[in-house]
C-alpha cells in the first residue's frame, strides 16, 4: 500500500489515511496506520534501533482523510493536551442525502454508545450515560443525481468529539451519510460496505517545538461520491 506522507520533520508526520484502513491494528490484522508508520521509519532511519511513533488520534476505519502522528514522546504529549483543551481543530467533508434547509447549520444532541454493538444512539438529556455532542456544518455545494437524488456536501466543524458523532446526528436529522451501513436505512443490509462519504480534509495545531500554528488541507477530489460536488 502506497502511503502519502503530506509533512514530516523531526517531531510530527501529517500523512492521508486511506478509506478502510484501521487507524491501529485490530482484530482483523489488515495492514493499519500505525504499523505503516512503523515500517516508514524504520526505513527512512535504518540506523535507529526501534523509532518511537505515537498514535494522537484516530479516524474510524472507513473513514479517509489526514492523520498526524508523534515522533517524539514530548510532541505526543503536547498534541495530545491540544486534543484534550480543544485547542486542536480538525474539519470533516461530508455526502449527505437531502439538502439541509439552511446554508449553515448546528446540531446538538446527547448521544450514548452501546459498546456491544458498536453504535451510538440520540438519546434524552436526562439519560445520566449520555453525552452531548455538538457539530456546526455549512453546506458547500448540492446534486441531484439519478441514482441517489439529492445529495449535498457539508463541512463539518466538530465541538465535541464523541463515538460515530458525525454519522448519528446527521442521521438523525434526517440527512444520513451516502455509504454509512449503520445509520443510512438505505445501506444498512449492505454489510460489505464499508465506504462512507466523510473525510478528515483538514488540522490545525500549534507545533509541539516551535509552537507555531501549523495547518494541513486535503480534499477528496477523486473520491465518489466526493467528486459530484464542488469542493471550494
Amino acid at each position: 500500500m502506497n502511503l502519502n506522507i503530506v509533512y514530516e520533520d523531526s517531531y510530527i508526520i501529517v500523512a492521508e489515511k486511506p478509506p478502510k484502513v484501521p487507524s491501529q491494528k485490530d482484530k482483523t490484522n489488515d495492514m493499519d496506520m500505525l504499523s505503516m508508520m512503523k515500517e516508514h521509519l524504520k526505513i527512512a532511519y535504518p540506523k535507529a534501533r526501534n523509532p518511537y511513533i505515537g498514535l494522537v488520534h484516530r479516524l474510524d476505519r472507513p473513514v479517509g482523510g489526514l492523520m498526524i502522528f508523534a515522533k517524539t514522546k514530548e510532541a505526543n504529549a503536547s498534541l495530545s493536551e491540544q486534543m484534550k483543551n480543544k485547542t486542536f481543530k480538525k474539519e470533516y467533508y461530508a455526502v449527505v442525502c437531502g439538502k439541509p434547509d439552511g446554508k449553515t447549520g448546528i446540531l446538538r444532541d446527547y448521544l450514548l454508545k452501546t459498546g456491544r454493538i458498536n453504535m451510538s444512539k440520540v438519546v434524552s438529556k436526562e439519560n445520566k450515560n449520555a453525552k452531548e455532542a455538538i457539530l456546526e456544518y455549512e453546506v458547500i455545494d448540492s446534486v441531484n443525481t439519478e441514482e441517489d437524488g439529492i445529495l449535498s456536501l457539508v463541512k463539518i466543524n466538530l465541538k465535541t468529539g464523541r463515538h460515530h458523532q458525525i454519522r448519528v446526528q446527521f442521521s438523525n436529522a434526517d440527512m444520513p451519510l451516502w455509504g454509512d451501513n449503520k445509520y443510512n436505512k438505505r445501506f444498512v443490509k449492505m454489510k460489505g460496505y464499508t465506504q462512507i462519504a466523510l473525510w478528515a480534509k483538514s488540522i490545525e495545531f500549534i507545533h509541539p517545538k516551535d509552537k507555531k500554528v501549523c495547518k494541513f488541507e486535503l480534499k477528496p477530489y477523486n473520491q465518489y461520491p466526493f467528486n459530484l460536488l464542488s469542493q471550494k
